[in-house]
């Protein structure tokens, strides 16, 4: 079993259910094991800003999954979920990513590993912080990744109730 960190986000419908659904499924999964989940966060739209906010969350997984075929997974449950294609950065129902797996590195077509923006987003560097705050990241660890952004950007990332 390796550790990975997945990021979840949704800004269409009832978002959080939908992350809290996602989250749930991957649980239930043989060869995943959820060990952490952060808070939900309203995060302002990225990359697209005409779209509602966004609902994020980041979770700690240990799995026997190939990283290929936990992204394949994720892929799997997002389409199982309700996904459809549409606009790059635009507005989605669920949206699951992998962000790092322990000990492996990928810059495929299909796959880059650590997630080749982790590092600028605080919507994803907020709830990671949360929950792997020591995770060691591009030679660094992401507590510091976050301490780089703007403060602005950081405040920008709502924990909800």
């Amino acid at each position: 079993m390796k550790e990975a960190a997945l990021a979840f986000g949704s800004n269409l419908g009832d978002s959080r259910a939908m992350i809290e659904r996602a989250i749930a499924v991957l649980g239930e999964m043989a060869a995943v094991r959820v060990t952490r989940v952060s808070s939900f966060y309203r995060t302002p739209p990225w990359g697209v800003d005409d779209q509602p906010d966004f609902i994020n969350a980041c979770a700690l997984v240990e799995t026997s999954y190939s990283p290929e075929a936990l992204l394949a997974a994720c892929k799997d449950l997002e389409k199982a979920l309700g996904r459809e294609e549409a606009t790059r950065w635009g507005p989605r129902l669920i949206d699951v990513d992998v962000l790092w797996m322990a000990g492996e590195t990928r810059d495929t077509a299909t796959l880059s590993l650590p997630h080749p923006r982790l590092t600028e987003r605080a919507f994803v560097l907020v709830p990671l912080a949360e929950i792997g705050p020591n995770l060691e990241i591009g030679g660094a660890r992401v507590q510091a990744h976050l301490a780089r952004l703007k403060a602005d950007d950081r405040d920008a990332v709502i924990a909800l109730e």
